[in-house]
């Protein structure tokens, strides 16, 4: 029987104008998708023209500006219906997905169908749950005492998988992707006795715990910051009164 990680996946990434699930927008995205390792990807991207200010900050990142995206651009309600049916389609599948830190690009996500379509990613999910694996997530439970950061070019240098455009929508997706099978094979003793769907439920308490984890480090070191525990969809924030 073929593990998971040697089977069909399929791998999501977005770029957008900050880092602010609430308030930002997606300006690219992208989702590969992979029958097995080493065959040729099948590569779906999209390019939004957001309708607010691009950063310069968020620019520097990913190279995008205001008018490129206003000149090539697509307005973003088709794109997020778009994507939103794409996901639904990788769930009724039955196909893994994979996104490298899931909060935040699945909670983008959400925010933006919410924003554009009335709708969330539930709705378009329907009764198939999305089966998501998360790079970071697995390497930080799998390898919890490695020094250093974990940033997807961080675990491309770690796993020697190549990244040839970092902050390319559809290069990350595709490094990520090959990420995770890098670490299916390195971890395979503990992992090929799971299915996706097993991994997917343990990522959810895997990250809890590191989110603690990396809250209890914040307290200590007097950071104000505050860490969501939730994965792979943070929850919408409560109505302000």
């Amino acid at each position: 029987m073929t593990c998971w990680y040697e089977g069909p996946l399929a791998a999501f990434d977005t770029e957008t104008t900050g880092v602010d699930v609430e308030s930002d927008r997606i300006v690219s995205a992208a989702l590969v998708l992979q029958d097995a390792p080493g065959t040729r990807p099948r590569v779906t991207r999209w390019l939004v023209n957001p309708g607010v200010p691009v950063p310069p900050g968020a620019t520097e990142v990913h190279g995008l500006t205001d008018l490129h995206l206003q000149r090539n651009g697509r307005w973003p309600a088709p794109v997020m219906e778009e994507i939103g049916h794409e996901l639904a389609d990788q769930a009724a599948a039955g196909r893994p997905v994979v996104i490298m830190n899931a909060p935040f690009d699945l909670t983008m996500l959400d925010r933006e169908l919410k924003r554009h379509r009335a709708s969330s990613l539930a709705r378009y999910l329907g009764d198939a749950p999305l089966c998501v694996l998360d790079p970071r997530v697995l390497d930080k439970q799998l390898d919890r005492y490695r020094k250093g950061r974990r940033t997807l070019t961080d675990l491309c240098a770690q796993y020697e998988v190549e990244l040839a455009e970092a902050h390319d929508a559809a290069a990350d997706a595709l490094a990520a992707l090959d990420v995770v099978r890098a670490v299916g094979r390195r971890f395979a003793a503990r992992l090929e006795r799971l299915s996706a769907s097993e991994l997917h439920t343990l990522q959810t308490s895997w990250h809890a715990a590191q989110a603690r984890s990396l809250q209890a480090w914040f307290a200590r070191s007097g950071t104000p910051e505050v860490v969501d525990t939730a994965w792979p969809l943070r929850p919408e924030l409560p109505a302000a009164a």
